[in-house]
């Protein structure tokens, strides 16, 4: 049974391409899927996923942990063909610019996007980039996900490419609520969070969402009253997620044709 349950897991593992970008001394590893029977002349969405502190390290592997079997079953290959990306942080690094105090729990998180990406913020941004500029993928269904870290890196990267996503889902995360409106009117959100987290505190979401309605804007806002910070397995679990998130479209598409 251990031995049918590895091969299940090897099987849609292996649909995630292992690649690294390098930057003279820095390295930064990801994972891509490409669709089935994917095209060069095709015209695919992009998924980004940025991964939790816990999966950070240089295997290429740990950050498929969580979120990247939802996108690589059969069925939702074939109702959702994309370009799905999930670059792994260094261990000694962040994805989000911000001070992190593991004295007491919840952590506390000092935000500081004044002072410019982390280097492997600036190598995913670097990356999605290319991959948008590549002639199969679809410069308005830029999709963007994270959870915990992750969460927090999604909150940033809005701010940082405020024109870039369709639609993100920030999960168990936070950030700097006076950044949301660079993005606010653009991108549509829905925001998840654990009202038992102990890791990261709910309000930090709570704070995010309410920015958010000051704004204008009316995201989408689930707290599980059970959950603690793996609020992403309930997440996961949502029918409505990934057709939601595939839904919108932003109103216009570069041509690439030239």
């Amino acid at each position: 049974m251990m031995f049918a349950c590895t091969l299940v897991s090897a099987q849609w593992q292996s649909k995630y391409k292992s690649e690294m970008l390098v930057d003279g001394n820095d390295t930064l590893r990801y994972r891509i899927m490409y669709p089935k029977n994917f095209k060069e002349d095709g015209n695919y969405p992009v998924v980004l996923f940025l991964h939790g502190a816990g999966e950070r390290g240089s295997d290429n592997e740990k950050q498929l942990w969580n979120g990247a079997k939802l996108f690589a079953t059969d069925y939702l290959q074939e109702r959702y063909p994309a370009v799905v990306i999930f670059p792994q942080c260094p261990t000694d690094s962040y994805w989000a610019r911000v001070d992190v105090d593991r004295s007491s729990y919840p952590i506390g998180l000092d935000f500081k996007y004044k002072d410019g990406p982390t280097k492997p913020m600036q190598m995913v941004m670097d990356l999605l980039q290319t991959t948008i500029d590549q002639p199969y993928t679809k410069d308005n269904q830029v999709y963007l996900m994270g959870l915990s870290m992750g969460g927090m890196g999604t909150f940033e990267l809005l701010s940082r490419k405020p024109d870039t996503f369709a639609a993100a889902i920030p999960i168990c995360g936070g950030g700097e609520p006076e950044s949301v409106s660079l993005y606010a009117n653009n991108t549509p959100l829905w925001v998840f969070h654990g009202a038992q987290d102990n890791v990261v505190h709910p309000l930090r979401s709570v704070e995010m969402v309410s920015a958010l309605l000051e704004a204008g804007v009316h995201p989408k806002f689930t707290m599980y009253d059970f959950a603690n910070h793996n609020s992403w397995d309930p997440a996961f679990a949502e029918p409505d997620l990934l057709p939601w998130l595939f839904s919108h479209i932003k109103n216009t598409e570069a041509d690439k044709s030239e």
